[in-house]
């Protein structure tokens, strides 16, 4: 299920893990002061060493989501205010939850089309095509824009989540995004493992991000298959 480490694009097998479990409370499949599984039963559901999974759940107690109680076990506490790697990532499978991961198809530096939206101060950026997977299903297609003077994402290290990469390759994070949800049809680069043709009609998002800056600084739009995946935005 989890992605090897030694691969350019994943988290550690810890980090997975937890991410797994946040998406999981997010969705409600986890509820609040339920009683997780024993650690070694967990373990073995998530194919990890019970070392790897204390660190996942260590993970968790940080954030506030998890209560270990000595003698009785591990209880899932609500918090809405805890963030994850892929908080901002809004895609689900239709049972709810599932681990987010990417296959680049293209990364290029070109000029900015004229038919997107404004965003950032240079007339070029980094356009990255991804197909992405929700636990190795695959769900949607991303095309995304990072403006030129916000930095460039070099192939050779680019993330499964781009936010993360962000941070720690560019030195700056997206503080708040606008997604605007319709219907699309799917892009003539569509790939054959994507399960849908070019032109197919799908689930579309549009998202705007901004880093801490008064202009956006990322375009993307998404194209998700609904007869796997959904949309969801929980407001609490």
């Amino acid at each position: 299920m989890y992605e090897r480490h030694d691969s350019p694009a994943a988290l550690p097998i810890y980090a997975q893990v937890s991410e797994v479990l946040i998406r999981e409370i997010a969705s409600g499949r986890l509820a609040d002061g339920q009683r997780l599984p024993p650690e070694r039963q967990l373990a073995a559901a998530h194919q990890v060493t019970v070392r790897t999974l204390r660190k996942s759940l260590k993970m968790l107690e940080n954030k506030g989501l998890l209560e270990r109680v000595q003698g009785s076990g591990n209880y899932v506490r609500s918090n809405p205010e805890a963030q994850s790697i892929y908080s901002m990532f809004r895609i689900e499978l239709l049972a709810g939850g599932g681990l987010p991961t990417a296959k680049f198809l293209d990364i290029c530096e070109c000029e900015k089309p004229a038919e997107l939206p404004k965003f950032g101060t240079s007339k070029h950026a980094t356009r990255m095509r991804r197909l992405r997977f929700l636990n190795k299903v695959p769900a949607a297609l991303e095309e995304i824009w990072l403006d030129a003077d916000s930095g460039a994402v070099l192939p050779e290290q680019a993330s499964d989540s781009l936010y993360h990469y962000y941070q720690v390759k560019l030195g700056f994070w997206i503080t708040r995004a606008e997604d605007y949800v319709s219907i699309g049809q799917t892009p003539d680069w569509t790939p054959p493992e994507f399960g849908k043709t070019a032109g197919a009609t799908t689930g579309f998002i549009e998202r705007l991000s901004w880093e801490q800056k008064p202009r956006p600084v990322e375009y993307s739009r998404t194209w998700f298959d609904t007869d796997t995946a959904r949309y969801v935005q929980r407001l609490k």
